[in-house]
């Protein structure tokens, strides 16, 4: 039977059986209503024999025109079924007997949750051979099974592709086999013509894609779903070989669902976006959830005038009015990608434009960088991907160091996006493509969600998420956040992990090459001043994961938890994702810091030119494709001379770095280094400052601080983390000082990495006037408030303890699921 895991504290499964059946492209078709809360209609799943059952090749072609005649004249006898235009009349209530599959002893049956069954009982799976169903009277039906969670399944059927008009073109090259005369394989072999047709053919493609997605059903098949998945099968069918290549789901999200989010946004309208779940997308679409199924998608949505939907998509989609009221828009993705990277978001977002014309021309020509082209020579060799229509292959898209960009957000952030988002996004786009060179995608769209969105920002194919919390203060936080997420474009999108337990391969070089963008969009910076701000932040992100070191489980610690099992999978094709979903690990950064610092030591070690060069040439080597740790270590280390891979091997690294918890022997050898850095050096003063201004005035009677008593030297934003920091390791700080600390460097107007250790320092020191700051950052800072409720409850004074629960019952209602329980462990 399927495992049943605890939600919220075990491993996450990925119960899809890939090995049998790969799904190859996703077409949705989905209403999206605001006041049920509900998203409906239907998906299209086009697949690929899986690796497992794969047939090899018979000799000799044969044609099949006259049979594919043969076998149209003979549609109009067999049963079939027209896709429903409202799906909402198969609710539950609804009788279903009109549609049922005629197998003696299987009658449809639903759930308490609205999830329809038509198999006599959950038919599970099975520990050794998963693909087939041995509770149906003896039989072994191959079992689809489906990555599906919080969904209501009404109906599975077969689609018709060989009604569609045109569709014989894709008969004539086909290889028949045996059976060929049978209806089922023909469809089935148009499917594959039409799933393995060359790159340069992807726009027909989509067009019969489209053209098959609206053919009618020929025939439901059984299904079942259970907690984490969708079981399909149809009675007779023993092999993947021969189950239905196309099929139809319709199906509509519930209201709490955990793939979607639905709340306001921060001008108080409704809206509903994808908020990056522990459980990906299974709550918004059956899917293949394992990284292997790589897939492409189009997507129509439908929703109430007035409403922006914006996509993972190739294209700016411009809506299209179907009835008054009512627009449709449609994205498509033509390079396959994992289905959990497929975002979408809806509601009353407004473009944020350059008021000049001028302006906009002067910023995406000021910021073109050139590249190091002498470094790009691996684009004359063939890619190593499946073929998709690659970017990397394209003369024009190698010149393209700014691609087209919009942003959007709710209303009242407009002026303020204007201000700091958009001139920022050509900067980093063209220090991310001096660095790397082609980007992996033609356009992108930034979107500020909701306050309720639990990260600073989160990167999609086509489109970047980003908090509010990163536009106050200067553009710093917000720059350096943009830089982050634009990397993933190359590692956590082109480039992927093969397991997603090594998360580090997609944030640890982020987090590194975040540093390197920002160094290169600031401009003018000398040397010294770019290594002085990249030394700054390490010790800060030393600091960091000490802490966390200190203040989490070991477990969680490791970079690669499955070790040598890493990239494994059952003979299905199914796996889990270790410590997935563990509430705690969403909140934890050692995938980040770890993968950071080692990275670190590797450009040290190899030279930053040398190692940006390496880097250039695995995004060449892997774009488009699913990598191990080790293929990239294996690359490097091939790059490096002789005399230095005596003390680095690709097991070294894995036993220093990657298969141990804690941190790391050689940046434990390193810790000091960074407090020689100038600007360290300069915070250092600073803090001293302030301790002898604090022992003086706790002595003193005066109420006030001269005003030129002490010279203060003004600080960078990093500087203030580390300040402030410093300070909050203090026993006693008066509230005189902190006073004076707010003011010397107006900490209420500083970025949110600033204001929140002064939320922290207001905390420890029961600052009273400082309390409204707390309250204001818990509100509108949720990305990064979790950790100030335990600080608040931990004190055990009863004002503060107030506070927290009084912010929590305010934002509880549309806070983040994850968040929430973990600030409810810590209030009740």
């Amino acid at each position: 039977m399927e495992t049943e895991l605890d939600p919220m504290k075990d491993d996450l499964p990925l119960m899809a059986n890939t090995s049998y059946m790969l799904v190859k492209h996703y077409i949705l078709d989905l209403d999206v209503d605001f006041k049920s809360k509900v998203i409906e209609g239907s998906i299209v799943l086009f697949f690929e024999t899986g690796s497992q059952y794969r047939k090899a090749s018979r000799t000799g072609e044969e044609y099949c025109q006259s049979q594919f005649d043969k076998t149209c004249k003979m549609r109009t006898s067999e049963p079939c079924h027209i896709p429903m235009t409202n799906v909402s009349s198969c609710s539950s209530k609804t009788d279903h007997s009109d549609f049922a599959v005629s197998d003696k002893g299987e009658e449809d049956s639903s759930d308490e949750n609205g999830n329809h069954s038509n198999n006599e009982q959950a038919s599970g799976i099975s520990s050794s051979k998963d693909c087939c169903d041995r509770e149906n009277h003896g039989n072994k039906d191959f079992l689809l099974v489906l990555d599906c969670c919080d969904l209501s399944v009404l109906k599975v059927e077969e689609v018709d592709v060989v009604a569609v008009s045109g569709i014989e073109k894709f008969t004539r090259s086909a290889k028949l086999t045996v059976s060929s005369k049978e209806l089922e394989n023909l469809r089935n072999q148009i499917v594959h013509e039409l799933v393995t047709l060359p790159a340069d053919r992807w726009q027909e493609q989509l067009y019969y894609f489209t053209r098959c997605s609206q053919a009618p059903g020929c025939g439901e098949l059984l299904f079942t779903t259970g907690t984490w998945s969708l079981e399909i099968r149809k009675s007779g069918i023993q092999t993947p070989t021969d189950f239905p290549h196309a099929i139809r789901i319709w199906y509509k999200t519930k209201p709490d669902g955990r793939s979607v989010t639905w709340t306001i946004d921060q001008s108080g309208r409704p809206c509903v976006y994808t908020m990056g779940s522990p459980i990906n997308n299974r709550a918004l679409f059956p899917c293949q959830e394992p990284p292997i199924a790589l897939s492409t998608w189009q997507a129509s949505v439908r929703t109430a005038a007035g409403f922006v939907v914006l996509m993972s998509g190739e294209n700016s989609a411009e809506p299209v009015q179907l009835q008054e009221g009512i627009l449709s828009w449609y994205y498509y993705v033509s390079m396959p990608m994992p289905a959990s990277t497929f975002t979408i978001a809806v509601g009353c977002w407004q473009e944020v434009k350059q008021q000049s014309f001028t302006a906009a021309i002067q910023s995406n020509a000021e910021f073109s960088f050139p590249s190091s082209q002498t470094d790009f020579r691996w684009h004359e060799e063939i890619c190593g991907h499946v073929e998709y229509p690659c970017r990397f292959q394209n003369p024009g898209a190698r010149l393209q160091a700014v691609i087209p960009y919009r942003v959007f957000s709710p209303s009242c952030l407009m002026e303020r996006c204007e201000e700091r988002l958009l001139q920022l996004i050509p900067q980093c786009l063209s220090a991310a493509y001096a660095t790397l060179g082609t980007h992996p995608f033609s356009r992108l769209d930034v979107l500020i969600v909701p306050s309720n969105f639990s990260s600073l920002g989160m990167a999609s194919p086509h489109i970047i998420f980003l908090s509010q919390s990163v536009l106050p203060g200067g553009s710093h936080l917000c720059g350096t956040r943009l830089c982050h997420e634009i990397a993933h474009a190359w590692f956590g999108l082109a480039i992927g992990a093969r397991d997603w337990t090594e998360e580090w391969l997609s944030e640890g070089f982020a987090t590194f090459l975040e540093d390197i963008f920002w160094a290169k969009a600031q401009q003018q910076l000398s040397h010294d001043e770019v290594k002085g701000q990249q030394e700054l932040k390490a010790l800060l992100r030393w600091r960091r994961l000490r802490d966390e070191v200190q203040n989490s489980e070991e477990e969680l610690q490791v970079l690669r938890p499955k070790k040598e099992s890493t990239g494994e999978l059952s003979e299905s094709g199914a796996s889990v994702v270790k410590y997935g979903l563990k509430a705690e690990k969403n909140f934890m950064q050692v995938h980040y810091l770890k993968g950071y610092f080692l990275l670190r030591s590797l450009a040290r070690t190899v030279g930053e030119a040398s190692y940006l060069s390496s880097l250039r040439k695995f995004v060449h080597k892997f774009h488009g494709q699913l990598v191990l740790s080790q293929d990239f270590l294996c690359m490097l280390l091939e790059d490096i001379p002789k005399q230095k891979k005596a003390e680095l091997t690709v097991e070294s690294i894995f036993q220093n770095w990657l298969d141990t918890s804690g941190i790391p022997k050689p940046l434990l050898e390193e810790g000091e280094t960074w407090k020689e850095c100038q600007l360290v050096q300069q915070v250092s003063g600073e803090v001293t400052k302030w301790i002898q201004t604090n022992q003086r005035v706790r002595k003193s009677s005066k109420k006030k601080i001269k005003h030129n008593e002490v010279i203060f030297q003004k600080l960078l934003p990093d500087q203030l983390v580390l300040l402030l920091e410093c300070l909050l390791e203090e026993k006693t700080l008066c509230p005189r000082i902190l006073q004076c600390l707010e003011r010397t460097y107006q900490l209420r107007e500083q970025d949110a990495e600033v204001r929140h250790r002064w939320c922290e320092l207001v905390i420890k020191h029961k600052y009273v006037p400082g309390y409204e700051d707390v309250e204001r950052f818990l509100r509108e800072d949720q990305a990064m408030g979790v950790y100030l409720y335990g600080e608040l409850m931990v004190n055990e004074d009863a004002k503060q303890q107030e506070l927290a629960r009084k912010c929590f019952a305010s934002a509880q209602e549309h806070m983040d699921v994850s968040s929430a329980k973990v600030v409810a462990e810590m209030l009740f």
